[in-house]
């Protein structure tokens, strides 16, 4: 295949269009799962869907003005405003053109109550983000961190202010913060026994599981059978003694996180707590239980269920998922292939130019914007071919 010399080496067409398609998959993810066409008001709360903040009609200036608009009313009904992506939050109706916003009425669905009782309100609708409270990027902070979401509260907290070390693969896990811990601590007797070990870093910079306060019975029990322990991305767990707990039918009947408070499992209480795959299904689902944990019992709650929706509804609508322009470059000789680069490399850069003014304004990028650049791109390639034939004459 055909490549490219810059500064950081060779790059072939190839690898620039797994890239962009990478980045496409992970925009599919997202707003794939939401209708960019109609207004979701009349859905009623939505289990989960892409929303959007705007600072042009509801700016900052306390809870009583946050709200938050579905994915068609950033397009329809806040064309050219400051809007803040807050990716997705679940059980939330669409205030765009409620009594928040003034005299201002949605465009794509105009009969709405007043306000939207049920739905919950953060800083993230101020375009602000983690116990920090700052916005992201932030322009002021220089270090390199990532931003992890908590599933209960789902606002997104820097790595180094969760309390604790972040595990290895986290984008495989799922994050519950310490306040969120704090407000609801029948957790913290399932994160004893099914939630990934913290991990603490002694003085020569050693990595250990941290396993605190647990007495010397259930020492003695974990080193005689840890084998069996369940290992989450390299970090030793604690299922040999939750499975034990789960051995008598008629407990489990009855409630399994008293079970589970009779185990002699315990943890220290701080820090955020990363859960493996599928802990949500060792939840219990007695009556009593199910007050607590509502939502965490819903499989499909969850961001990747979510995310895996809008995949799905990509591919659905997108044919055989083959890329052309891939299946097209094998049949062009070398020249070809490196004309089809320079050409390429040309439109990205004037994109990202493009692109980079509406980000510097906050604006949000519409279909008629991107049908107008390659209008304006179609201009330009007439004008080069009008005068090289002059040229050639």
């Amino acid at each position: 295949m055909a490549a490219t010399e810059g500064d950081e080496g060779t790059v072939s067409l190839v690898d620039v269009l797994e890239e962009d398609e990478e980045l496409e998959n992970e925009a599919s993810a997202v707003l794939g799962g939401s209708d960019a066409e109609k207004c979701s008001y009349p859905e009623g709360y939505v289990k989960r869907q892409a929303l959007y903040a705007c600072n042009t009609c509801t700016p900052a200036g306390g809870e009583a003005e946050a709200a938050g608009v579905c994915l068609a009313c950033s397009y329809k009904c806040h064309e050219g405003h400051e809007l803040f992506e807050l990716y997705t939050k679940r059980n939330f109706r669409c205030d765009c053109g409620n009594s928040k916003f003034g005299a201002m009425e949605c465009k794509l669905f105009a009969e709405k109550e007043k306000v939207n009782a049920e739905n919950l309100y953060s800083h993230n609708f101020f375009g602000l983000y983690c116990t920090c409270n700052r916005p992201y990027p932030d322009p002021e902070d220089q270090v390199p961190d990532e931003m992890i979401q908590c599933v209960v509260c789902e606002d997104w907290l820097h790595g180094r202010h969760l309390g604790c070390s972040v595990p290895e693969n986290v984008e495989l896990q799922e994050m519950v913060c310490e306040l969120c811990m704090k407000k609801a601590p029948f957790l913290w007797t399932y994160a004893a026994c099914i939630a990934v070990s913290p991990v603490t870093k002694e003085s020569k910079g050693e990595v250990k599981n941290d396993h605190e306060h647990v007495d010397e019975k259930s020492k003695g029990e974990e080193a005689s059978t840890s084998p069996k322990d369940l290992k989450v991305n390299g970090v030793t767990g604690c299922k040999r003694s939750y499975q034990d707990t789960e051995a008598s039918p008629s407990q489990m009947a009855e409630c399994r996180l008293k079970v589970l408070q009779t185990s002699g499992r315990t943890r220290e209480e701080s820090g955020a707590v990363f859960w493996p795959c599928g802990w949500r299904s060792k939840l219990c689902s007695c009556t009593s239980c199910k007050t607590k944990t509502a939502f965490l019992l819903d499989e499909s709650d969850t961001v990747l269920a979510y995310e895996n929706k809008g995949k799905t509804t990509e591919q659905e609508g997108g044919g055989d998922g083959r890329d052309p322009l891939m299946s097209a470059l094998n049949n062009l000789n070398h020249v070809q292939q490196l004309e089809i680069i320079h050409e390429y490399n040309d439109m990205k850069t004037e994109l990202k130019d493009y692109l980079q003014r509406f980000a510097e304004e906050g604006k949000v990028v519409t279909p008629e914007d991107i049908r107008h650049f390659f209008e304006q791109q179609q201009g330009r390639k007439r004008r080069r071919a009008d005068a090289s034939q002059y040229y050639c004459s």
